[in-house]
């Protein structure tokens, strides 16, 4: 997959670098993936939402922390919308982001 706005994830390890590995670790996981559909990302992520208009949110480090992502399947292409914490999160509308 071609993965469209790493600066976020680059500019939330900075201020969690708790999280760096783990958002670098998935960083290479989906360069590396071909999902065509949601059924190719729960194959890995068994723990991935999937909400309205192709967004997908997956749990960082047990947990701690949400990565919000759209993706489009047609053309191989995940745009990172959002890192952040529980407390951050709910301050968003994800469906919208």
């Amino acid at each position: 997959m071609r993965i469209i706005s790493r600066r976020i994830l680059r500019e939330f390890w900075k201020k969690h670098p708790d999280a760096t590995i783990y958002l670098e670790t998935w960083f290479r996981d989906v360069e590396r993936a071909t999902w065509t559909s949601p059924k190719d990302i729960k194959a890995v992520y068994s723990n991935a939402s999937f909400v309205a208009n192709n967004r997908v949110i997956f749990n960082i480090k047990g947990n701690h922390y949400r990565l919000v992502i759209v993706v489009i399947y047609q053309y191989g292409v995940v745009h990172i919308r959002f890192v952040g914490t529980h407390e951050e999160y709910d301050q968003i509308d994800v469906t919208s982001i």
